[in-house]
């Protein structure tokens, strides 16, 4: 089981994600746009990097539903190979069979 407060803090960062993301995509798309003075691009540029650090997508951790655990992590479950793996033997995830030769 993971730490409980790095579980919490990747749930805040997720929900400044959402918060922030319309914001962060207007910003980028104003970037992006060469036909705007440069001036407005760099203005634009600026108010970027002024939003706070966690509101971007990429300081988010994908995390075990099941444990919390970061690393492991197989993004069509949502779990890690170790949650996978108990859920399996116990005949709680459908279709899922383990193997023997």
């Amino acid at each position: 089981m993971a730490k409980t407060s790095a579980v919490e803090k990747d749930k805040k960062r997720r929900q400044m994600v959402h918060r922030f993301a319309a914001k962060r995509a207007e910003l980028k798309k104003i970037i992006m746009d060469q036909t705007n003075p440069m001036e407005e691009r760099f203005r634009a540029q600026l108010e970027l990097a002024a939003l706070p650090r966690n509101s971007s997508k990429t300081r988010v951790r994908n995390r075990c539903e099941v444990t919390g655990r970061p690393r492991a992590y197989y993004r069509k479950l949502k779990m890690s190979r170790i949650a996978l793996r108990e859920l399996g033997n116990s005949g709680l995830i459908p279709g899922l069979v383990k193997s023997s030769w």
